[in-house]
């Protein structure tokens, strides 16, 4: 088994050798041995591929002269794995007739060297069935994806493109669950081997050197003339093939690879070229990022259409209301740190909520925090029509109708309580949100924080039991600081070390305090920048409860914060305003 990744590898070649190809497509836990190995800020897929090739049992790994992190990748490769067959091969980053000559003579090279490793020889009568059977499946699979994509037209309710770097396939498997229809993937690890055209097979039964010639230098053209991807000189074709479907699309994502200079760059020309919702996602390769891309792309696609109410759901409000009966809406934030529920009634009026902390089992506080918002507005069970779901832990609800985004939500909850919100800053539990809305209160641009905790509601907890301070007790400590303090690391374990030097120094806690926010509000700042200052300032979750931060974030942007009197349920309460929009 050798392992590629790249769409410009001639796995064809390797394949006539008998042997079995296999796109890289690793998820690691974490950068261990690859930290050691190479730079910490290598590209995080490089090192994620040296973690995949320790862990699993390749014979070998064809590489391409991508960046000059799959460079170092290789060299650490070759160097550590002596009997496997590590190679790569340099693809022109033109094409025209002289790079495709070159690649046919690299890819000749590549074939001599394989018979040295493996002592087999290259089969060409195989060559050529897999050349064949490539393309043929190439071709039936292009018909099957225009005619599920015409059979879906008006049944599907987004139409996406992808571009950027690589994207997993469980990110590629989630949207289509979600009903996604994918109107063009030209990102670098989505093949698409349509090769075959006559002068390619070989053609007859006496096979001369010039017949392979000839073949080969077909077959590196056609592998240069896919859609170009970011490297290649003539990257701009890429651009004026995805401007061929913007009629099509709803909305792109653009997904990128963390410490990728390459595709950061392009993203930032990409977005002033196309004129549609985009959506960029960078991630590490790890599984820890799996849970807030979900959200991320979740919310992107609430944004472009927004969820169908239930009609089931709907009859029975009709009946309702043709009683002169109430209706209740209940929406519920499962939260990592709260869950928080409130009841919303049919002229949007908050009949009652409820805060309580998150335990260690999201389910049972869900459930907890439902029955005791039900029993505060005197309701029975069977009274709430609608159930939405939000948060962290939403999926997991078993007894809401509907699940929605945090993101969507603040955006609908920050309008139901001031409709002249455009920005809302959102500093929970484990993550931070910078979200700006339009005028009805649709969210139109958002940033998250990465998986880091720093600077969220975690980071403050842990920073009051350093200092022996209460959560509540930090902001009011935090008002009489004299000395200017920085703290430099926002990383919550390197941060408490820093605290705790602070304290060793004698330092006031009332300045280590407004240090500590100041940090905090430096860090939502740059957040807040992400999708623009536009005026009309909200800040939700539990850390707007924090004057000090409070504070510091209304003196970097220079304008008052509306908060809300509970700013954990803002969530909550767009939850079921979205559940009541969703049936009227």
């Amino acid at each position: 088994m050798i392992g590629y990744m790249c769409k410009y590898a001639p796995i064809e070649v390797l394949e006539s050798f008998g042997e079995e190809l296999v796109m890289i497509e690793p998820h690691v836990t974490n950068f261990n041995q690859s930290d050691i190995m190479m730079h910490q800020n290598v590209c995080s897929f490089a090192k994620s591929v040296l973690e995949d090739v320790m862990e699993k049992d390749y014979d070998g790994v064809l590489l391409t002269t991508c960046c000059d992190s799959v460079r170092r990748l290789y060299d650490v490769l070759k160097a550590n794995f002596p009997n496997k067959f590590i190679y790569i091969i340099d693809v022109p980053r033109k094409v025209n007739d002289f790079s495709c000559e070159i690649y046919k003579e690299r890819i000749e090279e590549l074939i001599e060297e394989y018979k040295k490793f493996s002592g087999k020889s290259f089969n060409e009568d195989e060559f050529e069935r897999i050349v064949k059977a490539k393309s043929e499946a190439a071709k039936i699979e292009e018909r099957a994806h225009k005619e599920e994509a015409l059979k879906n037209s008006d049944g599907r309710v987004y139409k996406i493109g992808i571009s950027g770097a690589r994207m997993n396939k469980e990110t590629l498997n989630f949207l289509e669950d979600k009903g996604v229809n994918v109107v063009f993937n030209v990102t670098c690890n989505n093949l698409f081997r349509d090769f075959y055209e006559e002068k390619i097979i070989l053609g007859d039964s006496t096979k001369t050197p010039d017949k392979l010639q000839e073949a080969l230098l077909k077959y590196s053209g056609k592998i240069l003339n896919q859609i170009p991807c970011m490297r290649m000189v003539d990257a701009v074709n890429r651009n004026n093939y995805i401007e061929n479907f913007m009629d099509e699309v709803d909305g792109i994502i653009y997904h990128t690879v963390k410490f990728c200079d390459n595709y950061s760059f392009d993203f930032a020309r990409f977005k002033k070229f196309f004129n549609k919702p985009l959506l960029h996602i960078e991630t590490d390769t790890t599984l820890g990022s799996a849970g807030q891309i979900r959200t991320r792309v979740e919310a992107f696609l609430e944004s472009l259409d927004g969820s169908k109410g239930n009609e089931l759901i709907k009859e029975k409000i009709k009946k309702k209301k043709e009683k002169g009966e109430k209706m209740y809406i209940l929406g519920i934030d499962s939260g990592s740190t709260s869950t928080n529920a409130v009841i919303l009634n049919d002229d949007k009026k908050i009949v009652a909520f409820y805060v309580l902390r998150t335990g260690a089992k999201s389910i049972e506080s869900a459930e907890k925090a439902k029955d005791e918002v039900i029993k505060k507005a005197g309701l029975k069970a069977e009274d709430i029509d609608l159930i939405v779901a939000t948060g962290y832990g939403r999926v997991s609800i078993p007894f809401a109708d509907h699940n929605v985004t945090e993101i969507s939500c603040h955006g609908r909850g920050a309008h139901f309580f001031n409709p002249e919100i455009r920005t809302i800053l959102d500093i929970g539990g484990q993550d931070s949100k910078a979200i700006r809305l339009n005028e009805k209160g649709d969210v139109i641009d958002f940033a998250m924080n990465d998986k880091c905790a720093a600077g969220t509601g975690r980071f403050l907890e842990m920073m009051a039991r350093t200092l022996e301070l209460s959560l509540d007790d930090l902001g009011p400590t935090s008002k009489n600081w004299k000395e200017d303090i920085e703290i430099s690391n926002m990383c919550t374990v390197f941060a408490e070390s820093e605290v705790i030097s602070l304290i060793a120094q004698n330092k006031e806690k009332s300045d280590i305090c407004h240090g500590l926010h100041k940090s905090i509000a430096t860090k939502a700042f740059s957040l807040l920048k992400r999708v623009g200052l536009n005026p009309g300032f909200m800040m939700t979750g539990g850390v707007a409860k924090n004057s000090g931060v409070v504070r510091e974030v209304e003196n970097l942007i220079d304008a008052p914060l509306y908060i809300c009197e509970e700013p954990e349920i803002v969530g909550a309460v767009g939850a079921a305003v979205y559940g009541l929009d969703s049936v009227k």
